[in-house]
């Protein structure tokens, strides 16, 4: 994991449009198995900035749209949303024209995308004046996985940029969900 984590960090340095030849699927499913812990310990040292900014009271994440989505829709519809839904859209939208730019292009739009991402997942706060200032705070954890997915996207390929996002939103939404469930009971 250690040598795909540094090959990662390689990669987002200096992306290229080159895929990974003659990889089985096997190996290619081993390679999204092993982004996930990679993509949680990002995600959640990241994530560490959001928390801290709740505590100083700069952020209160009872009006964070997940919070909202838990209170008013069932289990299984945000399971459907998070882990299946929202991945494929996603990955069309901000993976999916990663192999269309040229050469010349793709470092940029590889970049480009990866913040677009991350930008729009800033609607799922109640947007402020604070928020906004902040905004490179709340979505670098987007930002930064989002560049885990590119270089899944490029180099093993779209379907495996999708199993890999649905995967990460599983990991953190089903145990919210069975808390929820469990909290309500």
């Amino acid at each position: 994991m250690k040598a795909l984590f540094y090959s990662i960090l390689d990669y987002v340095k200096n992306p290229r449009l080159k895929q990974l030849k003659h990889t089985t699927v096997q190996q290619k499913l081993s390679i999204v198995f092993a982004c996930i812990p990679i993509c949680i310990g990002l995600g959640l040292s990241f994530g560490l900035l959001i928390s801290i900014m709740e505590v100083l009271g700069v952020y209160n994440s009872d009006s964070h749209a997940i919070n909202k989505l838990m209170e008013e829709e069932s289990p299984v519809y945000i399971l459907l949303t998070a882990v299946i839904l929202a991945p494929i859209i996603e990955e069309f939208i901000f993976r999916g024209p990663l192999t269309l730019f040229s050469k010349k292009y793709f470092k940029l739009g590889f970049y480009v995308l990866a913040i677009v991402f991350g930008y729009v997942h800033l609607f799922n706060f109640e947007i402020t004046t604070k928020i906004l200032v902040l905004s490179p705070l709340f979505v670098a954890p987007q930002i930064i996985i989002g560049l885990v997915f590119g270089y899944v996207r490029v180099r093993l390929g779209l379907v495996y940029s999708i199993l890999l996002h649905g995967c990460y939103n599983g990991v953190l939404m089903i145990p919210a969900v069975l808390f929820m469930e469990q909290a309500l009971k």
